[in-house]
């Protein structure tokens, strides 16, 4: 899986820098993370619990900070264990550019997974990476612009978790989510009413 993309964050270089490097931050950042624990100034230990599609699953891994070019530049390398589920590894690389008083943040993201994961396709793994990659950038944004404004605010509650519902377009085809449900219930019903006329 590869995926890349930018976020403009509304602070300076050397704030989202620090942020970057900040575990407690990063905790609150990650969509499902129960633990992070910085083992050094390059090395993490983290504890996450992640739903893709019908699977459930908690990793369990280290993510090592590797040509460490501050405030510019690092690049991120781990591997996580999920039991049964399988496993994901992976890196990527991070760039920080100040564009005025803003910081322009780009990421080039390449990962792999295994085991039961690996069975429920490319589509809905990358729609579900996506999606945790667009929260993730959300709520340290929002972390890093709130700490910007002030201070002594502490940082917003994070967003609920993601589920696959939110994965689901609002209106497909044209029709609210209700009206498709409404449709389903109703052809069986139509279908039994009909087996009584033939």
């Amino acid at each position: 899986m590869d995926m890349s993309g930018e976020r403009r964050i509304a602070a300076p270089r050397e704030k989202v820098w620090a942020a970057l490097n900040d575990e407690a931050v990063l905790k609150a950042a990650i969509p499902g993370c129960e633990s992070l624990e910085k083992l050094s100034d390059a090395e993490m230990k983290a504890t996450a619990s992640v739903k893709i599609g019908p699977i459930a699953a908690r990793f369990t891994g280290k993510v090592n900070l590797l040509d460490l070019d501050p405030p510019n530049s690092y690049r991120i390398e781990g591997e996580g264990q999920g039991g049964v589920a399988g496993f994901a590894k992976g890196g990527a690389a991070v760039t920080l550019t100040a564009d005025g008083t803003d910081t322009i943040l780009s990421y080039d993201v390449k990962a792999n997974v295994g085991g039961k994961i690996a069975q429920l396709g490319a589509r809905l793994i990358d729609a579900t990476a996506k999606q945790m990659a667009d929260a993730f950038f959300d709520r340290f944004a929002a972390q890093v612009t709130s700490a910007e404004a002030s201070p002594d605010t502490p940082p917003p509650a994070a967003p609920p978790a993601i589920s696959l519902l939110d994965m689901m377009p609002r209106e497909p085809a044209g029709l609210p989510i209700v009206a498709w449900i409404g449709i389903a219930v109703f052809i069986p019903v139509l279908l039994l009413l009909l087996k009584g006329f033939f």
